[in-house]
């Protein structure tokens, strides 16, 4: 089991965005975060990816303290951001093997449940849920034992968000996961453990009643 270790990470800009976070994600395990617009959900995930450097606090694997660029030449953690990064004009078929180059990965990919109906269309010609699908395909079939997921159901269809929800559960048998949504009870139906990141820290949630309790849902 690797288990990765986040230890007082603090972060600020023009205010306290993050402030000295503790927790920790097991290989088998799906952390859910919780929190509104602006509280630094995916200023944290960067910061895990080793995209932004935190003001003060370490990330370790089991005992062994992680650089940015450790996490990065080591393939440690990949990392789902909110945004698209596929290229638009090319098709589904070509760039599978872009980053896949094993065979073995790109038949995987190629065969999952609902990509056959839009292999040969190009990105730009896919539904938002078709490609948030190909994303989270191509990014968690990679071989790093951690994933960040950044908003993976944001906008997507219900068809492709149940596909999404089975590949995580899937996923959580060989990797250790983090994922931030707005969209609670996905989060809720597919993550082990549950934080809600609020004025800079982090409160644990074990229930949808914890999040109207502590003012992220309305009562």
């Amino acid at each position: 089991m690797r288990i990765l270790h986040v230890r007082n990470i603090h972060k600020s800009y023009a205010v306290n965005i993050l402030n000295d976070l503790n927790f920790q994600c097991k290989t088998g395990e799906i952390i859910g975060i919780f929190g509104r617009n602006g509280t630094g959900k995916s200023t944290l995930l960067k910061i895990l990816f080793g995209k932004i450097k935190p003001d003060q606090g370490s990330i370790h694997l089991n005992d062994r303290e992680l650089t940015s660029s450790s996490i990065i030449s080591e393939k440690l953690i990949a990392y789902l951001p909110q945004d698209s990064f596929l290229p638009k004009n090319t098709t589904v078929q070509d760039i599978i093997p872009f980053f896949h180059p094993d065979g073995e990965a790109q038949d995987r990919i190629f065969y999952a449940k609902g990509v056959g109906n839009f292999a040969s269309r190009k990105i730009k010609e896919l539904a938002i849920g078709q490609r948030r699908y190909l994303e989270l395909l191509l990014v968690g079939n990679l071989d790093h034992p951690f994933l960040l997921l950044d908003e993976p159901f944001s906008m997507v269809e219900p068809l492709y968000k149940e596909y999404i929800i089975e590949l995580i559960t899937e996923l959580k048998a060989r990797k250790g996961v983090v994922i931030t949504d707005h969209y609670y009870q996905d989060v809720l139906k597919v993550a082990s453990k549950y934080f809600l990141l609020k004025n800079g820290n982090l409160v644990s949630i074990s229930s949808e009643a914890d999040l109207h309790a502590e003012g992220y849902l309305k009562t």
